[in-house]
């Protein structure tokens, strides 16, 4: 199974009688929803579907309208009526800018896929599999047995240096990884209180959270900002991503601006790297939870290398190991809600959009629904068997998005998690330990409160 098999890509068909969609109930005076959506946020986007497959929410005093089901998220992604905007990109743009990848539409978003796409194209991912391979097996030496693993910073770690190393041939050093890792923390919060609770004026008063937030915001444009003087000053121009930027053109054939370049390598170290170590989290937690999965893997990496490490050539022929990250990205996606606004008047389903609505959707509520998913609490990596997928409603799997808003480093994404879940289930079982919280914590993304692990050898 690759995550690119799971269902075809297809339009809605267009409602003849539009309406508006019905307004969950709840709300209270100011902040709407919101307070729901602060308190319980997973609970509250999964019983909206029993509401409609569109229902209208309040955030603060905006109207926003979500989107409940497979099909219509799918058409929300492909249907060019919808932009990348709303609550969830207007809490990033202090990261990400509005002149990244991430935040930009129309012909500066085409223009800018154009630019990173070489370095994500299926040929050029082999060149980063030595690089790959080698912080695979480093994080398994380095993880001593019976010591105790703390899953957030070496998950970080290891996403970061890998980012860093394939993309931006920098020598990345440990130390920038805790900072990007401590930094995001605290941004990623701040951003997510941002979005459920939208009370501008407030998050400029000079209160400690604030506080807190600004420097932490700060300190990784700083580390952006290092990286890229380093690579000015070195003079090399290594067949990389961030040589790509330096040398991009615009559309009248002059070098892009200085800002670009610099949203474009934060969209590439830090949305990126919090969602890749977010799921490297959630495998550790499946590895240790389903023992019987980490011998599955350890097995067929067996079957496949002969008892040699594993190694980047072995990557597509490891599909349990494959089937069990895309389950564990089923059950907790990093990426648990996004938005978009209408461009046009438009609709969904039967209902009207007006122009310049903000859309909302959870993949965490879509990828649970029990009207989509057989089992749907329970972790089976066996569902994403050829024989079983092919009863998935469409779009009910989308961890990379589609359309033109399709994450362009899935393949890089999927090799790199596949190496690193093969490496370390061949080497080591894993068992939480004393202390250890695996419970969800919700921001921008979705991660373990403190998972704590245990590496035991075989």
């Amino acid at each position: 199974m690759t995550v690119e098999s799971v269902n075809p890509e297809t339009r809605a068909e267009p409602a003849t009688e539009l309406r508006e969609p019905p307004l969950a109930g709840g709300g209270v005076p100011l902040l709407g929803h919101g307070w729901k959506l602060a308190r319980d946020p997973l609970a509250f986007m999964a019983q909206l579907r029993d509401h409609g497959d569109v229902v209208r929410i309040k955030l603060g005093p905006k109207t926003v309208y979500a989107v409940t089901t497979p099909a219509l998220t799918g058409a929300l992604a492909l249907s060019p009526d919808y932009h990348i905007a709303g609550p969830l990109w207007e809490s990033l743009e202090g990261l990400l800018g509005k002149e990244g990848v991430a935040t930009a539409n129309g012909p500066l978003h085409r223009r800018q896929r154009r630019t990173i796409q070489p370095a994500f194209k299926l040929d050029a991912i082999p060149a980063y599999g030595p690089i790959m391979e080698e912080e695979a097996h480093a994080l398994t030496e380095r993880w001593q047995p019976g010591r105790t693993i703390d899953a957030t910073s070496e998950s970080f770690r290891v996403a970061v240096r890998v980012a860093a190393r394939c993309l931006l041939r920098g020598q990345y050093m440990d130390e920038r990884a805790e900072r990007l890792c401590v930094a995001l923390a605290t941004v990623f919060r701040g951003m997510y209180r941002r979005m459920v609770v939208p009370l501008g004026p407030l998050y400029r008063l000079p209160l400690p959270a604030n506080r807190e937030f600004n420097s932490a915001l700060a300190d990784l444009h700083l580390l952006v900002d290092e990286i890229i003087a380093e690579r000015r000053a070195s003079g090399q121009k290594p067949d990389d991503l961030l040589t790509a930027l330096l040398e991009a053109k615009d559309d009248n054939g002059d070098p892009i601006g200085e800002q670009e370049i610099h949203d474009q390598v934060v969209a590439i170290l830090t949305p990126g790297s919090e969602t890749i170590a977010s799921t490297i989290m959630w495998l550790l937690q499946a590895l240790a939870e389903h023992p019987e999965h980490t011998d599955r893997i350890r097995d067929e990496v067996e079957a496949v290398t002969g008892g040699r490490p594993v190694a980047f050539e072995d990557v597509r022929k490891l599909t349990h190991t494959a089937n069990v990250i895309v389950e564990a990205m089923r059950l907790r996606p990093a990426v648990w809600v996004l938005t978009r606004r209408a461009v046009v008047d438009t609709e969904l389903g039967d209902y009207r959009i007006p122009a310049g609505s903000d859309i909302i959707y959870s993949p965490y509520a879509i990828q649970r629904d029990p009207k989509s998913y057989a089992a749907h609490l329970e972790f089976d990596p066996d569902r994403w068997l050829p024989e079983r997928v092919k009863d998935l409603p469409k779009y009910a799997m989308r961890p990379f998005s589609l359309g033109n808003r399709k994450c362009p480093s899935d393949h890089f994404s999927m090799a790199q998690l596949t190496l690193i879940t093969a490496a370390l289930a061949t080497k080591y079982r894993f068992e939480q330990v004393p202390g250890s919280n695996d419970a969800v914590r919700v921001g921008i993304t979705l991660r373990p409160h403190d998972l704590l692990v245990r590496p035991v050898a075989r």
